[in-house]
C-alpha cells in the first residue's frame, strides 16, 4: 500500500513539474536549435529558431527566456558583421534582464555590447560596457576575467597606452595552455606583436606572431588567422625576409578570399523574411508538441530514479553527519574552553603589564619632576640675581636643559594619561581667535630663530566664542607649530582656521598648520603619529626632539572628536589638518574681556605684604618656593606636614592670606589636609603644588576644595599669575 501511495505521489509531482516549466524548456529548446544551426553555418535556421524562442517566451511572459533569445539573435547578427542590428538586440536583452536579480547573463550582454562598440571604433563607450560586465562578475564572485582583460588591453592599445596594454596581454599569455582559451591567447600574442611592430622591434614582433599562429592552428578562428598571416608578411618584409613575407602574404590572400566567399554564402542563405508566416507557425507548433512529449517521458523516468537514490543517500549522509558533528562539537567545546582559559590568563597578564608600565612611568615622572623643580627653580633665582657675564652662558644652558627634560617628562606623562583614559574633555567657553593669537605671539621668538614667518589666517565668520577644551587646543597647536618652526628654515608657517558651516548651534571648523620645511617621506607618513617616531635617525640627531609631540596631538584630536590628516612632500613642506565640531557659546567677547581686566591688575602691588603658608616637606623645594614668594614682597612661613598645617590654620584662622599646599606629604597628604581645613574655613585660598602624576588631574585636586593647581617645576610667570588670580578672586568674593 505504501509503495502505491509513493508511486502516485511521485507521478503527480513529476507531471505537475513538467507543466510548470513547460514554457522555459521550450525556449531553451529553440535556443539550442539556433546555436546548433549557427555552428553549422546555417544562419537562416538559426535566426528562425531564435525568433521562435523569442515569440514563445513573449507569449508566456518569460523574461529570462526572452532575454536569452534576444542575446542569441544579437550574437548571430554579430557573426554576420551586422553590428548595429546586433547592438540593438543586446540592448533589448539588457533591458529585460535589468528587471531581474543580478546575473552572469547581464554581464555577458554588457561584454558583447562592448564588442559591438569596439567594432564601431567607439572605444570610450566600449570601455564603459566592459567595466559594467567586470563589476557584475565581481559582485557575483565569478572568475571570468580573460576575455574582458583582452578587450581592455585592446582599448589601451588603441588609446596609445602601450605599457598598460602590454602588461595585460603578457598576463594572458603567461597562463598555461591547459586551461587557456586558444583564441584569447592567440589574440593577446597578436596584439602585443602589433605593439612591438609599432615600436619597430621586428624580431620581438616576429616571435610573438609565430607563437600566435601556432596557438591559432589549434582552433578554427579563420579571421584571426588572416590577421596574423598579414602581420607576419609585414614583419618579414621589414626584416628583408622577402621569400617568407611573400609566402605569408599568399596564405593570407587565399584564406581571406575563401572566407569572403563563405560569408557571401552565409548572407545569401540568411533571408529570414522569405519564410512564410504559416510555415513558421506550423513548425513552431510541431516542435512544441514534440518537445513537450519528449520532456514529460524523460523527466518522469529520471525523477523516480533520482528521488529514490537521493532519499537513501540523504538518510545515510544525515546519520553519518550527525555522528561526526557530535564528535567534532564535543572536541571543539573542549578546545574552546582551553583557549578561553588561556586568553583570560593572557588578558590578565597584559593588563597587569600595562598597569605596571603606567605605574612605573608615573612614579618615575613624578620623582624626576621633584628634583627638576629644584634645578629649574635655583637656575631662575640665580638668573634673577644678576650673575657674572661668564656665568650667564652656563645658567642659560642649564635652564635650556631643564626645560627640555621637563618637556620630555610632561610628554611621557601626557601619553600615559591619555592611554589610561584618565583624562576628561572640558566644556568651557573660550575665544578661538584669541587662543591662536596668543600662541602666535608666544612663538614669534622661536620663528625668528630660524628666520621664519609665522602667519595666522583666521576666518572672521568663525563664532567669537565657542564651547570646548582650550587647554587641549593649546597643546595641539603648540606641538604642531613648534614642529613646523623647528623643521623650517628661511620659510613660512601658516596657521589656518576656516568655518565649514553651522548646524543646530554647532560650528564645524577646519584647522591646518602648513610649513615650507623639509617635508616627510611617503614611507614614513603612516608611522609619523606613533610614539617616539620621527622621520629618520638623521633628523632626530640634527633637530632633536622626543618623537612624542605628534602622538599626543593625534590622541588629543581623537579625544575632541576629530581626525588629523597629513599631506607632505619631501623637500617642499607639510600640511597637518583636521576638523572639529564646537558648540557656539552664548558668552560674548565683551564679557570675557571684562573678566580678564579684573585679573590684569599690577601683580606686584597685589602680592606685596601677603602672608603665605607653605606646606612642603622637601627642603630644597621649601627654599625655592620661599625665595620666589619673598621675591614679590610676600611673607612666607613653612610647615613640613599636613597635620600641623591643619592645626596652625585652625588656631590662626585669619592670619594667612594664602596656603601653598604640596599634595604629597608625610602623614596625611595635601588633599586630606585641605579637606579637613574646608570643614572650618571655606574662604581661605589654597593652591595645590604637585609634580602631577598619572592618577592626578586638575579636576580631582579641585574636588578636595583646592582653588587652583600649580605644577612643579614652577614656571615663574605662571606661578605668580596663578597666585595673583586666586588672591584677586578671593578679594572679589569677600
Amino acid at each position: 500500500m505504501k509503495k502505491i501511495i509513493l508511486f502516485f505521489f511521485l507521478t503527480s509531482f513529476a507531471f505537475s513539474q513538467s507543466r510548470v516549466v513547460e514554457p522555459i524548456d521550450s525556449v531553451a529548446y529553440y535556443i539550442k536549435l539556433a546555436d546548433l544551426y549557427k555552428n553549422k553555418d546555417n544562419f537562416k535556421l538559426s535566426l528562425k529558431n531564435a525568433n521562435s524562442a523569442l515569440k514563445y517566451a513573449s507569449n508566456y511572459k518569460d523574461i529570462l527566456g526572452k532575454s536569452k533569445a534576444l542575446t542569441t539573435l544579437g550574437t548571430t547578427y554579430f557573426e554576420l558583421k551586422k553590428i548595429e542590428e546586433a547592438r540593438d538586440y543586446f540592448l533589448k536583452s539588457i533591458n529585460e534582464l535589468n528587471s531581474l536579480p543580478l546575473s552572469s547573463d547581464l554581464a555577458l550582454n554588457y561584454y558583447k555590447l562592448g564588442l559591438c562598440y569596439m567594432s564601431l571604433e567607439e572605444y570610450e563607450i566600449a570601455e564603459n560596457y566592459f567595466k559594467e560586465a567586470e563589476n557584475i562578475y565581481s559582485s557575483l564572485k565569478i572568475e571570468n576575467k580573460e576575455l574582458i582583460n583582452l578587450q581592455k588591453g585592446i582599448l589601451y592599445k588603441n588609446k596609445g597606452k602601450y605599457t598598460l596594454a602590454s602588461n595585460i596581454f603578457s598576463e594572458i599569455i603567461s597562463k598555461g595552455d591547459t586551461n587557456d582559451d586558444f583564441n584569447t591567447k592567440a589574440e593577446a600574442l597578436y596584439q602585443i606583436a602589433d605593439i612591438e611592430l609599432k615600436k619597430n622591434r621586428n624580431n620581438l614582433a616576429l616571435n610573438y606572431l609565430t607563437r600566435a599562429l601556432s596557438i591559432n592552428s589549434k582552433g578554427n578562428n579563420f579571421e584571426q588567422r588572416i590577421k596574423i598571416l598579414f602581420e607576419l608578411s609585414l614583419v618579414n618584409d621589414n626584416l628583408l625576409n622577402l621569400s617568407e613575407s611573400h609566402r605569408y602574404l599568399k596564405l593570407h590572400v587565399n584564406l581571406r578570399d575563401s572566407l569572403i566567399q563563405l560569408n557571401k554564402k552565409r548572407l545569401a542563405s540568411t533571408d529570414f523574411n522569405s519564410i512564410k508566416e504559416s510555415e513558421r507557425v506550423d513548425l513552431f507548433e510541431q516542435l512544441s508538441k514534440e518537445n513537450e512529449a519528449r520532456q514529460r517521458t524523460s523527466r518522469f523516468t529520471k525523477l523516480i530514479s533520482i528521488l529514490a537514490i537521493a532519499l537513501i543517500s540523504i538518510l545515510s549522509l544525515l546519520s553519518l553527519s550527525l555522528y561526526k558533528n557530535n564528535i567534532i562539537r564535543t572536541r571543539s567545546n573542549e578546545m574552546l574552553q582551553d583557549k578561553n582559559h588561556e586568553l583570560e590568563i593572557a588578558k590578565e597578564k597584559a593588563e597587569k603589564a600595562s598597569q605596571a608600565r603606567a605605574d612605573f612611568l608615573s612614579t618615575v615622572s613624578h620623582e624626576l619632576r621633584t628634583p627638576l623643580n629644584a634645578i629649574n627653580g635655583i637656575t631662575h633665582l640665580l638668573l634673577e640675581e644678576n650673575p657674572k657675564e661668564n656665568q650667564l652662558h652656563y645658567l642659560n644652558s642649564l635652564k635650556f636643559s631643564g626645560n627640555y627634560l621637563l618637556t620630555f617628562i610632561n610628554d611621557i606623562l601626557e601619553i600615559n594619561r591619555i592611554e589610561s583614559k584618565n583624562i576628561e574633555v572640558e566644556k568651557i567657553d573660550f575665544n578661538p581667535k584669541e587662543l591662536l593669537v596668543n600662541i602666535q605671539n608666544s612663538l614669534k621668538q622661536l620663528a625668528n630663530t630660524n628666520n621664519n614667518k609665522l602667519i595666522l589666517d583666521f576666518d572672521e565668520n568663525i563664532p567669537e566664542m565657542v564651547v570646548g577644551d582650550p587647554t587641549k587646543m593649546s597643546q595641539i597647536f603648540l606641538n604642531l607649530i613648534n614642529n613646523a618652526l623647528k623643521f623650517t628654515k628661511n620659510g613660512q608657517v601658516t596657521v589656518l582656521a576656516e568655518l565649514f558651516g553651522t548646524n543646530n548651534n554647532v560650528a564645524t571648523i577646519h584647522f591646518s598648520v602648513t610649513d615650507t620645511g623639509i617635508g616627510i617621506a611617503k614611507e614614513k607618513q603612516e608611522t609619523i603619529f606613533d610614539s617616539f617616531a620621527q622621520g629618520s635617525i638623521e633628523i632626530n640627531r640634527k633637530y632633536g626632539g622626543t618623537g612624542l609631540g605628534l602622538a599626543i596631538v593625534k590622541k588629543l584630536i581623537d579625544l575632541l572628536g576629530g581626525n588629523i590628516k597629513l599631506e607632505s612632500e619631501l623637500g617642499k613642506g607639510s600640511n597637518f589638518y583636521f576638523d572639529l565640531e564646537m558648540e557656539i557659546s552664548s558668552h560674548s567677547v565683551e564679557k570675557e574681556k571684562e573678566e580678564e581686566l579684573m585679573l590684569e591688575e599690577d601683580i606686584d602691588a597685589l602680592l606685596e605684604g601677603k602672608n603665605v603658608l607653605i606646606v612642603e616637606d622637601n627642603k630644597i623645594n621649601q627654599m625655592i618656593t620661599k625665595k620666589m614668594i619673598e621675591k614679590k614682597g610676600m611673607i612666607a612661613d613653612i610647615i613640613d606636614n599636613g597635620e600641623e598645617a591643619v592645626e596652625v590654620i585652625k588656631n590662626n584662622n585669619h592670619h594667612y592670606d594664602l596656603i601653598l599646599m604640596d599634595v604629597h606629604l608625610p602623614g596625611i597628604n595635601g588633599t586630606i589636609a585641605t579637606k579637613q581645613i574646608r570643614k572650618f574655613n571655606q574662604k581661605l585660598p589654597i593652591i595645590a603644588l604637585t609634580a602631577i602624576s598619572l592618577n592626578e588631574n586638575r579636576g580631582i585636586l579641585l574636588s578636595f576644595g583646592m582653588d587652583e593647581v600649580i605644577t612643579k617645576p614652577f614656571e615663574p610667570n605662571k606661578f605668580y599669575s596663578i597666585i595673583s588670580k586666586v588672591l584677586s578672586n578671593s578679594k572679589s568674593a569677600a
